[in-house]
């Protein structure tokens, strides 16, 4: 992937990455969400950054009223034809959302943020406290981002990524609000977009808003 530049607009970035890829998207959901959300009781989900709808149509399937939402339209057409095609086009809703400055109106029981990163102008800690100004009484907040520079990134060799505590304290969420299931590293193996793999480390927040 092409290095982004510092001052590239962030919207810009991901249309033009997203139009570039004609193939169809693998489907494989990601596994921090499917590891907390697998046992949740199905009800209203978000899926922020959603791509191609992988996330969102698994939640579908799980039996989710799941809506995903990307600054891409490129990515957002995609993820409705792939939701055509797995047959839950009925239970799923796509919609274009710049995190900067809107997020859909409502209370929902999931919103999961899957490595919600963006080149260029993104304001992320902003973005995550949106998510989790829509999460309903009971529900879950996860986010997971990047722990660890996989060979395949476009970061710097130097990068240093937060941990999960310094994460969370970012966000400046009212501690009494929220009743804490998991902050922490969570290793894996990824794939990269050659079809090569190697072991990461993912910083998981999965919280649940007290009722």
């Amino acid at each position: 992937m092409t290095m982004p530049q510092a001052h590239e607009d962030a919207a810009a970035f991901w249309e033009g990455h997203y139009a570039k890829q004609t193939k169809p998207s693998g489907g494989r959901p990601s596994a921090i969400l499917v590891r907390f959300a697998e046992g949740l009781v199905p009800g209203r989900a978000l899926d922020l950054g959603c791509a191609r709808g992988d996330d969102t149509i698994w939640l579908a399937k799980q039996g989710w009223e799941a809506t995903g939402v990307d600054v891409a339209q490129s990515a957002i057409d995609a993820a409705q034809l792939a939701a055509e095609h797995a047959g839950v086009a009925e239970r799923v809703g796509f919609a274009r959302h710049d995190l900067n400055v809107s997020i859909p109106d409502g209370a929902f029981d999931l919103v999961s943020a899957m490595f919600l990163h963006s080149p260029g102008k993104f304001d992320r800690v902003a973005g995550l406290q949106r998510a989790a100004s829509v999460v309903a009484p009971g529900g879950m907040l996860l986010i997971a981002a990047h722990g660890s520079r996989a060979p395949w990134s476009w970061a710097d060799a130097d990068t240093i990524y937060p941990t999960a505590d310094e994460e969370l304290a970012h966000l400046k969420l009212n501690q009494s609000e929220w009743n804490e299931v998991f902050v922490g590293p969570i290793e894996r193996v990824a794939s990269g977009p050659g079809g090569q793999t190697a072991t990461v480390i993912d910083t998981v927040i999965a919280l649940e808003r007290q009722t």
